[in-house]
């Protein structure tokens, strides 16, 4: 079976969107997939599928939540294999290793095109570094993400199409279990 890593987009931040990862753990069960896990408290969940794509699993996940927990967030998914990819094409590997806290991967629902590359980098308020390959963004906080003005909101607005994001700590915390 493959495995397969799903991110909730703002969930569990400043008291809002509250889900436990319990009731998203007993969800994965109820739809079917198999070995579900969590990680950490902001949505992050591995499980095993190896009957439907990662957009139709999306679109499984955000349905069984809006239904089942009443909530209305997007997943994004991404097969073990995908995440590995994702790892080795991080443009910032140094500032990874030296800072990894300040590296945040994008997840994005649709890839960005280099007209939105260019928007977002026009967009850049501080000493942000911003690169793009398929459906994420990689991004260098040097002064720390808590205290960019390159939020969330501004990436979605310049990507048009939905966005969440981990810091490269994470990241790595994910792809080790997805082994």
């Amino acid at each position: 079976m493959t495995t397969h890593i799903g991110l909730l987009r703002a969930v569990n931040l400043a008291g809002r969107n509250i889900v436990r990862m319990t009731d998203l753990r007993r969800m994965l069960e109820e739809v079917g997939l198999k070995d579900g896990r969590s990680l950490l408290q902001s949505g992050n969940l591995l499980f095993r599928d190896d009957t439907r794509t990662t957009t139709e699993l999306e679109i499984l996940l955000e349905d069984a939540t809006r239904k089942r927990l009443g909530l209305e967030t997007d997943f994004f998914v991404r097969s073990a294999a995908e995440w590995k990819t994702m790892m080795a094409a991080n443009p910032f590997s140094t500032e990874a290793k030296r800072h990894p806290s300040r590296v945040l991967v994008v997840f994005l629902k649709k890839a960005p095109g280099s007209d939105d590359v260019a928007a977002l980098q026009r967009a850049i308020k501080g000493r942000e570094v911003v690169s793009a390959k398929g459906r994420q963004a990689y991004i260098v906080y040097p002064d720390g993400i808590g205290r960019s003005r390159l939020t969330n909101v501004v990436i979605e607005k310049a990507f048009g199409t939905s966005a969440t994001g981990r810091n490269w700590n994470t990241v790595v915390k994910l792809g080790a279990l997805a082994v």
